[in-house]
């Protein structure tokens, strides 16, 4: 049996985990001490539209002296990851196989120069949440896994097996680096979108919007393109279609860490993508505006409480 290690056991990967669990796979999640304390007193608590169940975890905080697992699926947060990678060193052996569950691209590049060869390119879409006493909700019915080799490379087949579980459509595809890409430029854009003009969709469209929501969305995927992913079609109109719709409530994650204090991810989806974007000479006016919105921000709260996150 494929001995799975995931890394964090918040709304993403405990209900990635929780679906493993109940397929019968050997699953151990990585975690911070608080965690595990919650998990050992309460278990891993699942709650979805098609199921509701309590799981018995096996939950760590170090990887000292383990041995080297066959999966390791990382889902934590942008900012933890440098922290997190040297201490996953025991844990990855010449077969481990490495899914990163983050947005963006910088998180493929700094395991790939940790972990040459390990790294298998993963996209997940899932609505989910951790409730205040630690129970993991899905709050929709979707949960998928996109997952693709780098470089060439096929997924192993034991790793196909492994996610293939009731409850996640799994979805094995070629140019998972073009999927990636794609899904970048989308939640940029309405990271731009929502954070520079802070608001929904809805009323920034009320507020005569569109035109620079339009800009967003091509200044986004103009600068994937001049990477060599040019956005499909239908990632192009789902994006239209998202980011257009009239009275839309729909904001995007960067805007609600704004809105509860601090935008944990800017770095990572949108001044990563505005580096790329000057080293290409792509023109991103309202990219980088909204980065110095996001970073003006953050430099007022390290004013305001003299520490930074």
């Amino acid at each position: 049996m494929t001995r799975t290690l995931i890394v964090g056991a918040g709304a993403t990967g405990g209900a990635i985990g929780a679906r493993l669990i109940s397929a019968g796979q050997d699953v151990t999640f990585l975690v911070r001490e608080r965690r595990a304390a919650q998990l050992a007193a309460d278990r891993l608590r699942f709650r979805a539209p098609d199921v509701d169940v309590v799981h018995t975890a096996r939950a760590v905080t170090s990887l000292e002296g383990t041995d080297p697992f066959d999966l390791v699926i990382v889902a934590v947060k942008a900012p933890a990851l440098a922290a997190i990678i040297p201490t996953l060193a025991p844990a990855i052996g010449p077969e481990t196989s490495i899914v990163p569950l983050l947005n963006g691209m910088a998180h493929i590049d700094l395991l790939e120069r940790a972990y040459p060869g390990r790294v298998i390119g993963g996209i997940v879409k899932i609505v989910a949440t951790l409730d205040e006493d630690g129970t993991v909700v899905q709050m929709t019915p979707l949960c998928s896994l996109t997952v693709g080799g780098l470089h060439g490379k096929d997924v192993p087949s034991e790793i196909r097996r492994t996610l293939d579980v009731d409850g996640i459509t799994l979805d094995i595809v070629d140019d998972v680096a073009s999927r990636l890409w794609e899904k970048w430029a989308f939640i940029a854009a309405a990271g731009v979108i929502t954070c520079l003009f802070r608001g929904t969709i809805g009323d920034i469209l009320a507020a005569g919007g569109e035109a620079q929501i339009l800009q967003a969305i091509a200044e986004c995927e103009q600068i994937a393109e001049a990477t060599g992913h040019r956005v499909s079609e239908a990632g192009h109109a789902q994006s239209l279609g998202l980011l257009t719709e009239s009275g839309s409530a729909f904001t995007s994650s960067l805007y609600r860490d704004l809105q509860h204090g601090d935008p944990v991810e800017a770095e990572h989806i949108i001044g990563d993508l505005a580096t790329r974007a000057a080293a290409l000479e792509a023109p991103a006016p309202l990219l980088n505006a909204a980065l110095l919105q996001l970073r003006t921000h953050h430099q007022a709260l390290i004013g305001a409480t003299g520490t930074s996150s």
